[in-house]
Parts: structure tokens; sequence; C-alpha cells
């Protein structure tokens, strides 16, 4: 895989999971990385494997709940990196229920940073001569949601504004491409915490994953390098399942 040099990534939502392992795939691929999260006392862990492998990343405060927490995320993530390439927004509010709340916890934290962290993303991506934006996504989006209704809705909106964005960017040289991700296995993850404590659903899940196995968040993590490299360079305005076909 061919990377340009000197790029510079932001990804939010890193302490764990797919934000984290993504971050240090970007980070092992030879980018310039801030790991932000809502308190970086939480990306230690992440900063102790990153020193230990010698790794350029930086930890930033970034509150995705508020525009001022995302301005004030990504100036600290800016002044460090000393501009900006690739955007990885990962937010994870996962509203389950279909009712207020669980509507408003998808609006505030899955919907709203991805806009706002765009806006503030963009200039600064074109300024550097134009980069990729990805937002995280799940297959979710693609069909009806029936246990988490606001989570797949809201997830599906993403998946459109990501549309919308790549064709208005394109000639800014800003690609702009969602990731939709299938069940992904990880520690205190949503399914590690099901095997525990339900395990009736993680095995129906289990079942229905033609791959015969969850995804790991390394998974996703490779394609979000690939989209963002000059071997993604002519994919913009998709939504791509990584689901070993659980979506089929």
């Amino acid at each position: 895989m061919s990377i340009a040099p000197n790029r510079r990534a932001l990804v939010t939502g890193a302490s764990t999971g797919l934000g984290r392992e993504t971050a240090l795939t970007f980070a092992r691929a030879g980018y310039d990385v801030a790991l932000a999260d809502i308190d970086a006392g939480m990306l230690d862990p992440v900063m102790g494997v990153s020193a230990l492998a010698n790794i350029n990343a930086v930890a930033v405060t970034l509150d995705l709940r508020s525009e001022d927490g995302i301005r004030d995320g990504c100036a600290a993530a800016i002044e460090a990196l000393g501009g900006l390439d690739v955007l990885v927004n990962n937010p994870s509010g996962f509203g389950r229920t279909d009712d207020d709340e669980g509507w408003a916890k998808s609006v505030d934290i899955d919907l709203m940073p991805v806009v706002r962290g765009s806006h503030y993303a963009i200039p600064l991506i074109e300024k550097s001569g134009g980069g990729s934006i990805i937002h995280i996504s799940t297959i979710s989006a693609l069909t009806e949601s029936m246990r988490t209704p606001p989570y797949g809705a809201i997830k599906a909106a993403v998946n459109h504004y990501t549309v919308t964005q790549a064709k208005s960017l394109a000639p800014k040289g800003i690609r702009v491409n969602a990731i939709c991700p299938g069940s992904i296995y990880f520690k205190d993850g949503v399914w590690d915490v099901a095997k525990r404590e339900n395990r009736a659903l993680y095995d129906s899940i289990l079942a229905s994953i033609p791959s015969g196995r969850y995804g790991t968040p390394e998974e996703i993590a490779n394609v979000a390098v690939f989209l963002a490299s000059n071997a993604g360079s002519w994919v913009t305005g998709q939504a791509i399942a990584v689901d070993g076909g659980q979506a089929l």
C-alpha cells in the first residue's frame, strides 16, 4: 500500500475498540496521529503502546458533545500535528431504545460530532492540498435495525451525508467515505459483554455471519488506512460494508 509522506491523521473516539486500533494502524502505516477522546487520560494505555513502538502519536481531549469541545480538541490536534490530511470520525453513542433518550443519544453523539468535526477539518485538509474524511458507520444503516432503531437510522443519515460531502468536496481534492462494520468483537465491547451476559444473543448473531466469526478492529482499521492512502485515491462517496457477509 502506497502512503504519501508526512501524512497527519486525527482519529476521534480513540481510547478503545475500533478507534484505538484505527489510530494505531494509521501510525504503523507512517502517519503522524492525534488520538482524541473525551478524557485524554483514557488514552494513556494507548499512548503507552505507541511509545513502546516508537510511534509518533499525541493524545488530545476532545468532547464530541459540544461544538466548543470539538473546536478546542481539533485545535490542539492541529497544533501538535502541524496540519491535517485525514479525519476519522468515530463517535459512539449507540442509541438503542426507540424513545426520546435513545434518539437524542444518537443525534447528539453519532451524528452531530460527524457534522461538526467535518466542518472544522475541511478547510484544514483543503489547505494541506486535499485528503480524506472517513466516517465510521454500521451495517445497521443499510437495512432495518430492529434492536436499535435510532442507531440504524442516524447512521443511515451519516451514510447519506457521506455521499453529499463526497460530491461537494471532490473539486477540493477531499475524498469522503463511510465504513459500515458488522459485528466486531473486542475486549469489553458490545459483543464481549453479550458473550458474558446474553449468550443467546451472542450465539444468534454469530450464526447470522456467513464467515462464521465476529470481525476484529484490525479489519476495520485496515480498510480505513486503505481509503486514506494513495491506493484508495479513486474511491469516494462510498459506504463500504466490512462484515464477513453479515449484511447479506
